[in-house]
């Protein structure tokens, strides 16, 4: 079993719609959507959800009204500005304090310091993730509410489903739509992982989101592979995004055409490559072919470690 992450350095590159493509070319798959921020692959799949589990990424204070005495230690402690005099009244004082579920960083402080038990600390469920079945396969996918926290935590649930859900039906490959940038549900979706690529464009964003991304994978020590999508838009910074990537070790591995019909497909709920014909699928083909020969190359690679 391998895991292909592909990750953009920014927002809108054309990751989702890409991976889209390759969740119909490739078989014996199951596909991860890691974006648990702004999850998307769903919107092309249409999957048929199977179950559902919410997920406490922490905890949070709730002040207990009948037992605040409005005494202020709670506010005095929280550093974060989230307890505030402005709750309910009750039978010992006229107005109780109580927690900004926004605010509140789940630190715990306000309940350690309380003296009279008025604040229940404990967790709390900020997003959900699922179990589906899609054309393509079984797909996990999950959504962190907005707010919630440790979107890192909830990218590991996600993996490991679907690592789970690999070694019982024995599929081979594990397709992730990840994270753009390089915060924590990037670190999370690309760590482990047998190979990772990269969508860029070409622009200047695009050329320095590229550098901040290949760092990151160079640090973890993970296969990177590249393809510019959009390239003929720009094609003089197509080429710098192609000797910047040489100079990091960085193989670009595919040119991705713009063509409206990646648009068109968007709107029926399909990926370019079920609507259309020609160069723009071409292009997307011929980058699936290199990304399943480089993982033929590590797995046999992995094959003759073992001998």
């Amino acid at each position: 079993m391998q895991e292909l992450v592909v990750i953009s350095g920014k927002g809108g590159t054309g990751k989702t719609s890409l991976v889209a493509s390759f969740a119909v070319l490739a078989e014996n798959v199951v596909l991860a959507d890691c974006d648990v921020d702004a999850a998307d692959l769903h919107l092309v799949l249409a999957p048929t959800v199977l179950r559902e589990e919410d997920f406490s990424g922490g905890s949070r204070a709730e002040i207990d009204v009948e037992r605040c005495i409005a005494c202020g230690q709670c506010e005095e402690v929280c550093r974060f500005g989230a307890v505030s005099l402005n709750g309910a009244a009750s039978e010992l004082v006229q107005k109780t304090y109580c927690v900004d579920p926004i605010a509140c960083e789940g630190c715990g402080v306000c309940a350690w310091f309380c003296e009279h038990n008025a604040i229940e600390f404990g967790p709390v469920v900020n997003g959900r993730w699922s179990v589906s079945e899609t054309r393509c396969g079984p797909m996990v996918h999950a959504r962190l509410d907005p707010g919630g926290e440790n979107s890192g935590k909830l990218v590991t649930v996600v993996r490991s489903e679907a690592k789970r859900i690999a070694v019982e039906h024995g599929l081979e490959l594990i397709l992730v739509d990840g994270s753009p940038g390089i915060g924590c549900p990037v670190i999370a979706s690309i760590t482990g992982a047998d190979l990772v690529l990269v969508v860029t464009e070409p622009t200047q964003s695009g050329l320095h989101d590229l550098r901040r991304v290949a760092e990151l994978s160079a640090h973890f020590n993970i296969r990177t592979l590249a393809v510019i999508n959009k390239w003929d838009l720009n094609p003089e910074v197509c080429r710098q995004i192609e000797r910047e990537a040489a100079r990091r070790g960085v193989r670009v591995i595919g040119r991705v055409r713009y063509d409206e019909a990646v648009t068109r497909a968007q709107v029926r709920g399909l990926s370019v490559v079920e609507l259309a014909r020609g160069p723009v699928v071409d292009d997307v083909r011929q980058t699936w072919e290199g990304l399943s020969e480089a993982l033929s190359q590590i797995e046999r690679g992995r094959e003759l470690k073992v001998l």
